[in-house]
């Protein structure tokens, strides 16, 4: 049958493993782990929304900018200093949700090939959010930010291309002036600019893009930054005295765990370690992959409908004069290095109904490697035998539950790069050729590798999005169940309820 070879990545399967057992402890596709990007950016909101309110009260200068804030949070616990407490610990989570997300795309093998531009325009995000997280401690400037300061100032003499020591702005109290403050405060304000700027070149190639997460997820980040502020408040140490060293610091391992790190090694060998892990980072999506076919336009199909533009989850398809046709007239055209080979175009395109009369299927649209005209021949060879009538027909995604493991003497499968490369029109192409019922398995909530898959596929069958499954076709004759890597039982078992007729419950 019609299958892809398995994903074998162990980490990428253990990972899988995780989120799917956390998807069973987060109800109403709530898994932290499979929205990282949303929530990252739930939290940058979080912390503009705050800042905003903090900088009014704000006394921009060397003398003034301690006193306006510790005056903030003891005369105002209540939203004051409370926000204060949100400002920082919205910070943590930030740092902490960006190293994770970008965790996660490494080990899911996603930082390379049509995904190239989206790696190499998140990793600078990562260096704008440490300078910006830095620098909101400077401002304060109680005994943490003056050693925050004079340590990010030994490790930036460091860098070459700075002819002068930046250290000598902190060699006594004179040298700590109310310009040198507003360069501080520039720091801290301006570069998540700079990271709004880079947020948008990082999301140009992502179709509708989820910024901010499920309902239930962003209710409880929210309710978790709130306890914590109003349980632990974060509080002023004392003004920074340039000249007293500070000593004993309340200190965010968080946010400033460069420093200690250069204190036991020193600033120069932190330099070259930061400079070394980001050339790693940016070196990732050059490594050499074998090419993926991508998606190819017949022009005597394609009418220019723009479903294949709508549903592409890279934005890799435009629309452009039909060089073949009457003016007014479109054609689909395809970028390469855009293009992800997931073949949900080819689902969405209303000229791959596997009904047509023609010798050979040509839609408008279609994946050369997996063209839907070699699923439709041998689904109709599987099903052309009288004594193979009957039988279960199973459709699955490469990417999740392995569907071929299900097979048995009444149960054929077929393996798609994406299950929203299915056109739903082979559902009712399968019953009429002789199948009994029809599985059709897709990757669960926020799992699926090509984003959008599972969620077109769930709406065309359900008919609020097209092409449609047409309401006339039993919907006791075909499930969808949702299943990730390792999740064969939820297939097997939607198997041996559509046979047996009961309705299973599947949760995407």
């Amino acid at each position: 049958m019609m299958a892809l070879p398995a994903l074998r990545a162990t980490p990428r399967v253990a990972w899988m493993r995780l989120e799917r057992i956390l998807a069973r402890v987060f109800a109403s596709g709530a898994n932290p782990l499979a929205q990282l990007g949303a929530v990252a950016c739930l939290l940058l909101l979080l912390l503009l929304i705050s800042g905003v309110y903090l900088y009014v009260v704000f006394e921009p200068s060397a003398t003034g900018g301690w006193r306006s804030i510790d005056t903030l949070s003891r005369q105002q616990p209540f939203p004051g200093g409370w926000l204060r407490s949100m400002h920082r610990y919205a910070a943590d989570g930030f740092l902490l949700i960006a190293v994770l997300h970008l965790l996660r795309e490494w080990v899911l093998g996603r930082s390379t090939g049509f995904r190239r531009a989206s790696w190499l325009t998140g990793v600078p995000l990562l260096v704008f959010v440490y300078i910006s997280a830095i620098g909101g401690f400077w401002l304060n400037w109680d005994k943490l930010g003056q050693y925050s300061a004079v340590a990010s100032a030994e490790l930036l003499d460091h860098v070459p291309l700075l002819a002068a020591s930046l250290t000598r702005n902190f060699v006594n109290a004179d040298a700590v002036s109310d310009r040198l403050f507003s360069l501080l405060v520039f720091i801290h304000l301006g570069v998540p600019l700079l990271m709004l700027f880079g947020l948008w070149f990082h999301l140009q190639r992502i179709h509708r893009p989820t910024m901010v997460p499920v309902r239930s997820l962003s209710l409880g980040v929210i309710a978790t930054l709130m306890l914590l502020a109003a349980w632990l408040p974060v509080s002023s140490q004392a003004p920074a005295d340039m000249a007293v060293a500070p000593t004993a610091l309340a200190f965010d391992w968080i946010l400033l765990h460069l420093h200690p790190l250069a204190d036991a090694t020193s600033p120069g060998v932190v330099l070259v370690l930061v400079i070394f892990v980001l050339l790693i980072l940016l070196a990732l999506p050059l490594r050499i992959r074998a090419s993926q076919p991508v998606a190819v336009v017949d022009p005597g199909n394609c009418n220019g409908c723009r479903r294949c533009v709508d549903d592409c989850p890279y934005v890799a398809i435009t629309l452009q004069p039909h060089p073949n046709a009457k003016p007014g007239m479109q054609l689909a055209v395809v970028a390469a290095n855009r293009c992800a080979g997931c073949g949900i175009c080819a689902g969405s395109c209303p000229s791959a109904t596997p009904f047509r009369s023609l010798q050979r299927l040509a839609p408008g649209i279609d994946l050369p490697q997996h063209p839907l005209d070699t699923l439709r021949r041998q689904l109709h060879e599987a099903l052309s035998q009288a004594s193979d009538k009957g039988k279960i027909v199973v459709f699955g995604c490469a990417r999740g539950a392995r569907v071929a493991a299900v097979e048995s003497h009444d149960v054929v499968s077929f393996s798609l790069p994406c299950t929203g490369q299915l056109p739903p029109a082979f559902v009712e192409f399968a019953l009429r050729c002789g199948a009994s019922r029809v599985v059709i398995s897709a990757c669960s909530n926020g799992t699926c590798e090509f984003r959008l898959g599972s969620r077109w596929t769930a709406e065309r069958l359900a008919g609020s999005r097209d092409p449609h499954l047409r309401r006339h076709v039993p919907k006791s004759r075909y499930r969808l169940v949702f299943a990730d890597v390792g999740d064969e039982p939820s297939v097997a078992m939607a198997v041996r309820a559509i046979r047996d007729d009961r309705v299973v419950g599947v949760r995407p």
